[in-house]
């Protein structure tokens, strides 16, 4: 191949990938506008920070409930503590949602305010439980606001879509792990983590879409 060509297809490789970045971008980094909601929804997690942007939520007249959802991973099998110290009293924790629950209060958000799903291992389901909950609670949410993590948004929503096909959904993301739409394919670490989420958003849908 001659110089020239060399340097054309260089280009055109580099616009590829860019393009391929962008699309990329764009389905995984969902983020929608805010408005008010029935519920704020939480999945289960230990970054402490997603409480502490759902008790801002709260308490700007957001939604007047918050779910915080999730026993613990089923690959740690135990609460393998917060991402972030600082955000809750430290004390052992049981779940996700036991220290999930403890940010929000710590944050101004009453106890009573505060529904707790505490059996989740797995994203799926987070959304299983919490439309569990709400329909032993007599709940039907028409609207509902997902605080999740932001590499992590377009799985929890197709998820928790299919557990709440009648309820608008309305992501507000939070960056986690320096992980965002704007650096995530800079860092080979960052690039595992998203491309993983792209992976799991097709393999894990295989049995789901099969029954």
């Amino acid at each position: 191949m001659e110089e020239g060509q060399k340097e054309i297809f260089s280009c055109t490789q580099e616009k590829k990938i860019e393009s391929a970045q962008e699309m990329i971008s764009e389905f995984i980094f969902v983020e929608h506008q805010l408005k008010k909601a029935d519920a704020i929804l939480i999945p289960g997690s230990n970054e402490g920070i997603l409480a502490v942007h759902a008790a801002g939520l709260y308490k700007n007249g957001y939604a007047p409930i918050v779910i915080p959802s999730g026993k613990y991973s089923i690959l740690k099998g135990k609460f393998w503590g917060p991402a972030q110290e600082g955000l809750a009293p430290e004390q052992p924790y049981e779940t996700e949602s036991d220290y999930l629950s403890a940010v929000l209060t710590a944050h101004g958000v009453p106890r009573e305010a505060i529904w707790q799903e505490r059996e989740a291992t797995y994203t799926y389901e987070n959304a299983i439980f919490t439309r569990k909950l709400l329909d032993e609670r007599g709940v039907t949410l028409k609207n509902a606001i997902l605080c999740c993590q932001a590499y992590h948004a377009r799985r929890c929503l197709m998820y928790y879509r299919l557990l709440f096909p009648d309820a608008k959904l309305i992501v507000s993301p939070v960056v986690t792990k320096g992980i965002s739409k704007e650096n995530w394919f800079l860092e080979d670490e960052k690039i595992d983590v998203v491309l993983g989420e792209m992976e799991r958003c097709g393999s894990q849908f295989h049995e789901i879409f099969k029954t």
